[in-house]
């Protein structure tokens, strides 16, 4: 798990391992599995890359979105993906932590990790965004969606947003208190929400 250049990412989340942050189930493919039938899957579920699984489950490869473009352009050169596989694969035990996880992706240079147990067999893959989604406080992640509605209504930043335990305080001019029934509507679509508060401030004032 160390990367080469034996660098480690340190994080205060405790008591988490890969089993808390992968996602599962598994969209795996087989060597066999024809390049056109692995790009299907990754162009609908917005995958990476897809982990390459033999007998038992056991990981044999990786292939990217990359491989499978460059066989896609190169009609009839290659037809399956354990043509165009990478078999030199770095992969993750379940008792991994966050910061493990983070350090082999980033040392690596990788876009996802596969997460294997005890016997070699894939059971979830870690992506740079399920890590993320686990290092980014909640009320930031509700901070930045109240905050892309608010603009997407106003066609404009005006407004402030502060999360704080899930309750939210807008700051900001407000044109008149329909537009205050609206924004305070808005708000509450977003989920998580656990509370809203206006606070107008004076037109020759606005915000930063």
């Amino acid at each position: 798990m160390r990367p080469a250049d034996g660098r480690w990412v340190s994080g205060p989340l405790r008591g988490m391992n890969a089993a808390d942050v992968m996602t599962r189930p598994v969209y795996s493919v087989e060597p066999s599995t024809t390049v056109r039938a692995a790009s299907a899957v990754l162009v609908d579920h917005g995958f990476s890359a897809l982990p390459v699984v033999g007998q038992g489950g056991l990981l044999v490869g990786i292939v990217s979105g990359s491989d499978l473009l460059l066989a896609n352009l190169e009609r009839g050169v290659a037809t399956t993906v354990g043509q165009v596989m990478t078999t030199e694969v770095t992969s993750a035990p379940l008792t991994a932590t966050p910061s493990e996880l983070a350090s082999a992706m980033l040392g690596n240079r990788l876009r996802c990790l596969p997460v294997a147990d005890a016997r070699g067999a894939v059971v979830g893959v870690v992506s740079r965004g399920d890590l993320l989604r686990v290092l980014t406080p909640d009320d930031d992640v509700l901070a930045a969606r109240v905050d892309r509605l608010l603009t997407a209504y106003s066609r404009t930043r005006r407004w402030d947003v502060e999360v704080t335990g899930g309750r939210i305080v807008v700051t900001g001019q407000f044109d008149d208190e329909a537009e205050r029934r609206v924004v305070t509507a808005l708000v509450r679509t977003v989920p998580g929400v656990a509370g809203i508060e206006l606070r107008p401030v004076p037109a020759s004032t606005g915000i930063a």
